[in-house]
């Protein structure tokens, strides 16, 4: 094997262990989600106290969870697309279609939300905005 091809697998598997270490924190995520989920139901109902605070926190969790837990899902192909077509594939197709998928819509997607979305967090960020909600954060 060639140094550029031992360089190359290096590489990705640092990527694959960052993405590992991504699917693990997303996995805290989630727990941490579920026991402010039920804390602030039991608070609710049987306390009659309740905070915006808590259902933002969880919103954050929920972008968190996406964020850091869809590398790991494209890695292990568990992403949502639609298989009627993918099915019946062969390997060789199935990993064309994957590609194209990821080349044609991914990579455009990403840039384009992400350069459509910037200014509105630089101004977000320099105005140092906070949440519209009462007793939000």
């Amino acid at each position: 094997m060639g140094n550029k091809v031992k360089a190359l697998l290096a590489v990705s598997h640092a990527v694959d262990r960052a993405n590992d270490s991504l699917a693990v924190a997303a996995n805290f995520c989630v727990l941490i989600a579920c026991l402010i989920s039920a804390g602030n139901a039991v608070s609710r109902y049987l306390f009659s106290q309740s905070s915006n605070s808590w259902l933002e926190v969880q919103w954050y969790l929920f972008a968190a969870i996406v964020m850091l837990g869809a590398p790991h899902t494209l890695r292990m192909n568990e992403h949502v697309r639609v298989d009627l077509l993918y099915n019946f594939a062969s390997d060789k197709m199935k990993l064309l279609i994957d590609i194209g998928g990821i080349l044609l819509f991914l990579l455009p997607a990403c840039i384009l939300l992400t350069a459509l979305s910037w200014p509105w967090f630089v101004d977000s960020w320099n105005l140092n905005e906070e949440s519209s909600n009462v007793g939000g954060l």
